[in-house]
């Protein structure tokens, strides 16, 4: 947009920036994402098969129906809606996101219902099947060597083109709607409310901006909630050491589980809202994952694997507490866009992760109720 131009009005200098053909746009952009938000049904809750014996009942929220495949569907439509009603998106705006995928796909889906040019700035590493699901949307993949350097590429290229760039490490957790409006939390309570349990004991989620987990644990205080917020972590992420330091300023390693872990403690994350994390060992993950996908016949990927190990933690607790209730936790996505990684058995192999030992706790586990 022009910026601009001063003008004396009287005895006051006046200055406007009214482009009706520019708030047109703005206006038919926002009927388009709400009207694709409407066409979504909600997404399912699916009961997880656990011993009737035991009293607790294992949901699994199932984001991978989304018309993109993830949870971040939520997230871009969210950033999207933000963006625009900011006055930060214009007709022919170029959109840019620094993201390890799942993210950068729903955000491609967006920008070509908006008609806008979409550049994903991801680590090289980033799976095959995202980035080619990227490019089906008709997003252009940015790839870069060193993945903490995503953050000031796509600064930079938004500085290039002068375009946007909708960063979703910031804007996260300030872009959806923590009280309601559908989001992910009430979206859960709702589907909740004819169960047996219907207020969970737990909600675990794993963190890659932290927007998850600040929804659902602003809404649960919001709503007066007794349930906790458990974050699972995978392995030299910066969250688990800086949340239990307090140290926002701890770094870590890049993830191997993606679309959650990061190598710094991102603003969206707000650890006052977190009641427990745990630290996942990646091979866990995995091991998880393929369990999952056996046992429900619905294939998930890494960091739903992560999300079930923090779930089956808490039931094995309250196994030993003697409690009974409901354990609530995410198919975040599917595992057909981890073929040649997670379920790649060279892949795991020069990775140096072997599930087999934590298939058989796995598998113990249904038998005990203990996780060990």
């Amino acid at each position: 947009m022009s910026l601009p131009v001063p003008e004396r009005d009287g005895t006051c200098v006046r200055a406007s920036r009214g482009d009706d053909a520019d708030r047109a746009w703005v206006h038919a952009a926002i009927a388009k994402v709400e009207a694709d938000a409407n066409r979504s049904a909600d997404t399912h809750l699916h009961v997880f098969p656990l011993p009737p014996e035991w009293g607790i009942d294992l949901y699994l929220k199932d984001e991978s129906v989304h018309p993109t495949g993830s949870l971040k569907h939520r997230l871009a439509r969210s950033l999207f809606l933000y963006a625009l009603c900011n006055g930060w998106i214009h007709e022919g705006t170029t959109v840019i996101e620094a993201s390890s995928g799942s993210t950068a796909v729903s955000e491609a889906y967006f920008a070509r219902l908006l008609g806008l040019p979409f550049v994903a700035v991801m680590p090289r590493g980033t799976s095959p099947e995202k980035i080619a699901l990227i490019e089906f949307h008709g997003g252009r993949c940015h790839l870069v060597d060193e993945p903490s350097a995503i953050y000031d590429e796509s600064r930079r290229l938004a500085a290039q083109t002068g375009g946007h760039y909708l960063d979703q490490f910031t804007y996260a957790e300030r872009a959806t709607d923590w009280r309601g409006n559908n989001n992910i939390a009430e979206s859960i309570f709702e589907q909740l409310a004819r169960e047996p349990h219907p207020v969970p004991s737990w909600v675990v989620v794993g963190a890659g901006t932290g927007g998850t987990s600040a929804t659902i644990g602003r809404y649960v205080r919001y709503r007066r909630l007794d349930t906790r917020v458990c974050v699972v972590d995978p392995e030299g992420s910066a969250f688990f050491p800086g949340w239990v330091s307090g140290d926002s300023s701890v770094r870590g390693a890049a993830s191997r589980i993606e679309g959650i872990g990061r190598p710094r403690v991102e603003p969206s994350f707000l650890p006052g809202v977190v009641d427990q994390m745990l630290q996942v060992p990646d091979a866990a993950s995995v091991a998880a994952a393929h369990w999952c996908s056996r046992l429900t016949g619905r294939s998930v990927g890494g960091s739903t694997g992560t999300a079930l190990w923090g779930a089956l933690h808490q039931i094995a607790e309250m196994r030993g507490r003697g409690e009974t209730g409901s354990v609530v936790t995410l198919i975040c996505d599917g595992g057909e866009r981890y073929a040649h990684t997670y379920y790649d058995e060279a892949w795991l192999a020069a990775q140096g992760l072997d599930p087999s030992p934590y298939l058989a706790m796995l598998d113990r586990f249904l038998a005990s109720g203990v996780l060990a």
